[in-house]
């Protein structure tokens, strides 16, 4: 039996309702999330809010927080659950915030660890018993970025989807917690991301919303306490002189990481300055290809929100990374993403870093929608988007990285940004002809 053939109003019908599926099915950007406090469910000499960042070549900083003002700070560990070979003693602080007490805040440095290594760890000798991969010693590696994070349904959802797919560190370009002086909020941050920073180091850097000056009185917390007090970061292995910029390798050296601090001095005459220049100058780029930077404050950006804040810095330090050759600036602050092409001073340029911002990890105070379309840097904007999300940038050797930007689209989350990027090492027209030269190749 031959099949009826479908009126041609019948036809007309489907196709739009079809045409209103499809509609309907394109992603509506999210609204802020809800704040999420996670309470503390473990006895007051148990550990809380653990977390592990990288400590030179073969070591790692384990912190937790315990609200007894006893206990034990030593980390037992070992390549088998329960069974721990070796032991760590390290030190505890804490901290006042007018009428705010902290608890017994705990660093201890383990190693030396084997690369690509999952441990067992204990802390203070009690409670629940956590596992920690260290980072592979030589390429690849896998390096996730996420900024402004808060704590929020949203963010929740980014870390989430950050931890679907395996990865190596995790690196935050400022604003974590968004306690903004309440600072229980540093509590409730630091369980909340326990799941995720207890596993893998995170190595972060701090943004506006961890200031936190108190009044210009005497006794006044000092700026930035809970932050350097409680994510306590390589600085001095670094040789800088502030817990605020410091650096560190990955992968063996292949790729150094450079933090920097929006919101230290940076002119020509600053202690920043003078680290930067130095740590820059240490670094030969045939034992390590790939140079990777992070800020809080973009030097470049096309949103209206917080427009021009990082100009300032930019001028005074822009020539060190081009003259560095950096390969990449990722930033934060404005809650959108934005990818730039290779630029040196307001103009494209193939040996100046690839700017990009990621400051869209999950905050409370929504994103930023607002990019302007007549801006004068727009011809450089290659992708802009206003969605929360995380990035991943993939160092394969050295002279090839992939980096992908993963939107939140509810519960999947999709890749909407990806590119290439080669080594500005292996680009001729831009390698420095003789590493002990200071002079570049003008040859573009």
């Amino acid at each position: 039996m031959r099949p009826k053939k479908m009126p041609a109003r019948f036809v007309f019908v489907l196709l739009v309702g079809a045409l209103l599926v499809s509609v309907a099915a394109e992603y509506v950007r999210p609204p802020p999330g809800r704040v999420i406090l996670t309470e503390n469910s473990q006895p007051p000499s148990h550990p809380q809010q653990v977390h592990v960042s990288l400590v030179g070549a073969n070591h790692m900083r384990v912190s937790w927080v315990t609200d007894a003002k006893h206990g034990h700070s030593v980390v037992d560990y070992g390549r088998a659950s329960g069974n721990y070979t070796s032991s760590a003693t390290g030190e505890h602080t804490s901290y006042r915030y007018f009428l705010y007490s902290s608890g017994k805040i705990h660093h201890v440095t383990i190693g030396p660890l084997d690369p690509g290594t999952v441990y067992y760890y204990r802390c203070g000798m009690v409670g629940d018993e956590f596992t920690l991969k260290t980072p592979p010693a030589a390429l690849p590696i896998v390096l996730v970025l996420a900024g402004d994070l808060g704590q929020t349904e949203w963010t929740a959802s980014t870390l989430a989807h950050v931890s679907k797919t395996d990865y190596d560190v995790l690196l935050v370009p400022g604003d974590l917690a968004y306690a903004d002086t309440q600072q229980p909020l540093w509590d409730t941050f630091g369980r909340f991301v326990q799941k995720h920073a207890s596993r893998r180091p995170w190595m972060v850097t701090e943004g506006n919303h961890e200031v936190e000056a108190g009044m210009a009185l005497p006794g006044s917390p000092a700026p930035f306490l809970a932050y350097t007090t409680r994510w306590r970061m390589p600085y001095e292995e670094s040789g800088s002189p502030s817990a605020l910029y410091y650096s560190f390798d990955a992968a063996g050296g292949a790729v150094h990481v450079v933090m920097l601090g929006s919101y230290a001095g940076f002119n020509s005459t600053s202690e920043q300055y003078g680290w930067l220049a130095r740590d820059l100058a240490r670094v030969d780029r045939r034992a390590t290809p790939w140079l990777v930077v992070l800020l809080h404050s973009p030097w470049y950006n096309t949103n209206a929100a917080h427009a021009g804040e990082g100009e300032a810095m930019r001028k005074a330090m822009e020539k060190l990374l081009f003259d560095a050759r950096v390969d990449v600036v990722f930033s934060g602050h404005v809650h959108a993403y934005e990818r730039f092409t290779r630029i040196y001073n307001d103009e494209a340029n193939p040996c100046g870093p690839v700017y990009i911002t990621i400051g869209d990890g999950g905050n409370r105070e929504g994103l930023a929608f607002d990019f302007q379309k007549n801006h004068k840097l727009a011809r450089l904007s290659l992708m802009r988007e206003a969605s929360f999300g995380h990035g991943r940038l993939s160092v394969v050797d050295a002279t090839a990285a992939r980096w992908a930007w993963h939107r939140n689209d509810d519960a999947d989350s999709t890749v909407r940004d990806e590119l290439w990027l080669e080594s500005l090492s292996a680009n001729g027209a831009c390698r420095r002809a003789n590493p002990a030269d200071d002079s570049w190749s003008d040859e573009l």
